[in-house]
């Protein structure tokens, strides 16, 4: 059975591809058959997986920027990389293909308020409202010990919802998205201590 996660926010620049791909990834170097599927017209994800080397660990790619295409019956895990300024009813309908949805947050007032907004918008539908499809935070480009990071973490205790992790902001992603690459097909000390952040992101989605 196929489990879907929707990473989405209608706030543009938040990180929400980063946060897919390497999510994906993830998923495949853990030995599960995945797919990452780009709802955005910009193809940043699609575009991601065209750079990818072949020797890594395989993700499906699709096209979801005009259509939903079904991934292939063998899909383990999808990774559903929404647009921006995405309209509550385009959200309605990933939210029906997914079982959990995860909302990257920069330490920015902007994408502060631009989440609350869209919180209160899908916070409404029944899926999210009752707690079948759990949703949870993603605080992003984080960096330790700054004032944006407190004030960050200060609008995530008034939410609702769980903050599954806070990623560093880290160099490694602006290289992986020229390379192809994630954190999780590295080794080496840096990625390990990246790979780090996501220990709970990823207990969050396995128990959920």
């Amino acid at each position: 059975m196929t489990m879907a996660i929707l990473v989405s926010n209608s706030k543009g620049g938040c990180g929400k591809t980063t946060l897919a791909t390497n999510l994906a990834a993830a998923f495949a170097q853990g030995g599960l058959r995945t797919a990452l599927a780009d709802v955005d017209r910009q193809k940043s994800s699609l575009n991601w997986l065209k750079r990818r080397p072949r020797d890594l660990p395989r993700i499906d790619g699709l096209n979801w920027t005009r259509k939903f295409e079904a991934p292939g019956k063998d899909i383990q895990r999808l990774v559903i990389d929404a647009p921006a300024a995405i309209s509550v009813e385009r959200f309605r309908e990933l939210l029906r293909l997914s079982q959990a949805i995860l909302l990257p947050v920069l330490p920015s007032a902007f994408d502060q308020a631009a989440t609350r907004r869209f919180l209160k918008k899908i916070d409404e539908l029944k899926p999210i409202r009752r707690n079948k499809k759990p949703l949870a935070i993603v605080g992003n480009r984080v960096r330790a010990r700054t004032r944006s990071a407190k004030e960050l973490e200060d609008f995530l205790r008034t939410l609702e919802h769980p903050v599954a992790a806070y990623i560093t902001d880290r160099s490694l992603y602006t290289d992986g998205a020229y390379s192809g690459v994630s954190i999780f097909d590295k080794e080496d000390r840096r990625a390990r201590a990246a790979q780090a952040d996501w220990s709970s992101l990823i207990t969050f989605l396995e128990t959920s």
